[in-house]
């Protein structure tokens, strides 16, 4: 019996197809495994031990999501950067967010109740603000000013300008919903987004400021008059032009005052006589309105679309905060 031997040119040869075959294979498992942590469709947003979104939100389609469970007993819990969500979508120029580090601030709707007539109808529901901690949307300074600058006189000031909305503590709040009925169509004509309901203070201030010309040139650095308001009532109305949003508040007080003294209200009373509406982006205005649609629907959920003008997000310490 003759007995054969391998060619050693062939083994050579079968050991590099079965080496590539294998690194092939192990490529291929290496891939299909990076997809699957990648995508995954059960993600939603997830948070890191500051309390602040560690996803970056313009990479999704849609903004964050509000539940709403219109029940005090079991209600469904919202963050603060969640509920808040709103204001950069009605803001005309670029926004910076910011949360304290640490931040536990919640937001859930707590009740339900409805009125409706033959030609109108009323909806409302309470929430709830709990928890510590501050969030700050900051208003893009050179874009504020640029938008207002146009209407003035050579050498006139600027005054009153919007540089921030901050919520901070804690407060029970009202949103209500005002609409009109024709035939079977039933539209929302007012959200009012009430701040101090039931007796308590409003956990909302903005942060306003002026500037003089210098040099024919408006900059935020020579900034004077820093105001702090205690806001009370945001409103969101129908408006075939320019939407604007009305805003009603209870304070007023000096940057450097801690307290709210009885001047500092006295001030408010006066001023909300001539605070005139200031100007939303139309998006944001009209979200509003969907919102206020979702909950004379009685809707379980309800998610904003994306803000595109977010600048830059950033969680800082109390020592950081600056306003």
């Amino acid at each position: 019996m003759q007995s054969y031997m391998p060619n050693p040119k062939v083994l050579l040869i079968n050991r590099r197809l079965f080496g590539l075959f294998a690194f092939t294979v192990v490529c291929i498992l290496l891939v299909i495994t990076c997809a699957a942590v990648s995508y995954d469709p059960n993600t939603h947003m997830s948070l890191d031990e500051s309390g602040a979104d560690s996803n970056d939100v313009t990479n999704d389609s849609n903004g964050p999501t509000i539940f709403m469970d219109y029940s005090e007993e079991n209600p469904k819990i919202n963050p603060i950067y969640s509920f808040a969500y709103f204001i950069p979508l009605i803001s005309p120029t670029l926004v910076d967010r910011e949360i304290s580090v640490n931040n536990n601030q919640q937001v859930s709707i707590i009740s339900y109740k409805k009125k409706v007539t033959s030609k109108s109808f009323y909806a409302a529901c309470e929430f709830k603000m709990t928890g510590k901690g501050f969030h700050r949307n900051t208003f893009d300074s050179a874009g504020m000013i640029a938008r207002n600058v146009g209407d003035l006189k050579e050498g006139e000031p600027l005054t009153n300008m919007l540089d921030y909305i901050k919520f901070q503590g804690q407060g029970v709040g009202l949103i209500e919903v005002k609409g009109t009925i024709t035939g079977s169509t039933k539209t929302v004509t007012e959200v009012d987004i009430c701040f101090h309901a039931k007796g308590e203070l409003s956990p909302v201030t903005i942060g306003l400021y002026s500037v003089k010309p210098q040099n024919g040139q408006y900059k935020y650095e020579n900034r004077y008059n820093e105001i702090i308001a205690t806001v009370d009532t945001l409103t969101f109305s129908r408006s075939s032009e320019n939407p604007r949003m009305g805003i009603e508040i209870s304070s007023i007080r000096d940057k450097n005052e801690e307290e709210v003294g009885f001047w500092s209200k006295v001030k408010a009373i006066i001023a909300n006589f001539f605070i005139k509406p200031l100007e939303v982006d139309k998006l944001g205005n009209d979200t509003m309105l969907n919102f206020g649609y979702a909950i004379l629907k009685q809707e379980p959920a309800f998610t904003f679309p994306i803000a595109k003008n977010i600048k830059e997000d950033r969680v800082v310490t109390i020592g950081n905060i600056g306003k």
